[in-house]
């Protein structure tokens, strides 16, 4: 009795000391993911993990171009591009319709949502399936085809009716796992979108 009694508590004692250390794991990574950086791009701000890489490339055309790590699994990177066009842009459902677009109509899954942050209006097109991924400089216009991809495209309207563009692109398991630190980025939440037709 005694030996199954002293067998016991090295037991419960084994499992407290095992969950201990994962409720530590768990803890310490919990910490690391929510580091973060606020960036000043214009009139737009956002809070960006840090594991959010900034490219050093410039272009006309973005404010800003970030890499989001490769979740596990995936060969290639996600990438941020954040831009903004003098009046608008053309359009929220234009530019909605544009990016659904960059994906083959075969096995293609969208679906479009309209939410708010605080003062500003925002728009998310969730789109996977087959993208049709640029390749070298942007002016010759060369795509292949990226099986696999997922894109979430976000219009933020400021009160002063600026449009900024946020297009992350990637794989899907990768673009998918940042889904939430995109929307809260801008001060978004998935709670409370509701669905918009294009």
């Amino acid at each position: 009795m005694k030996l199954f009694c002293s067998l016991a508590l090295a037991l419960l004692l084994n499992s407290a000391c095992c969950l201990h250390a994962a409720d530590e794991a768990a803890k310490k990574t919990n910490a690391k993911a929510e580091e973060t950086t606020t960036v000043k791009l214009r009139d737009l701000s956002l809070t960006l993990p840090k594991s959010w890489s900034a490219s050093d490339q410039q272009s006309q055309m973005r404010l800003a171009t970030y890499f989001i790590p490769a979740a596990a699994g995936d060969k290639d990177k996600g990438e941020l591009a954040i831009s903004t066009f003098a009046g608008g842009g053309g359009g929220i459902a234009p530019n909605l319709q544009r990016w659904i677009s960059q994906f083959d109509a075969a096995g293609r899954k969208a679906a479009v949502k309209k939410g708010k942050a605080g003062a500003n209006e925002y728009y998310v097109a969730d789109i996977t399936g087959t993208f049709q991924k640029s390749v070298g400089p942007p002016i010759l216009r060369k795509t292949e085809p990226a099986p696999g991809y997922r894109m979430l495209g976000v219009i933020v309207v400021l009160p002063s009716e600026e449009v900024y563009f946020l297009k992350l692109t990637g794989p899907d398991a990768t673009v998918k796992a940042q889904a939430e630190a995109l929307r809260t980025s801008f001060g978004g939440k998935s709670d409370g979108e509701e669905d918009y037709e294009l």
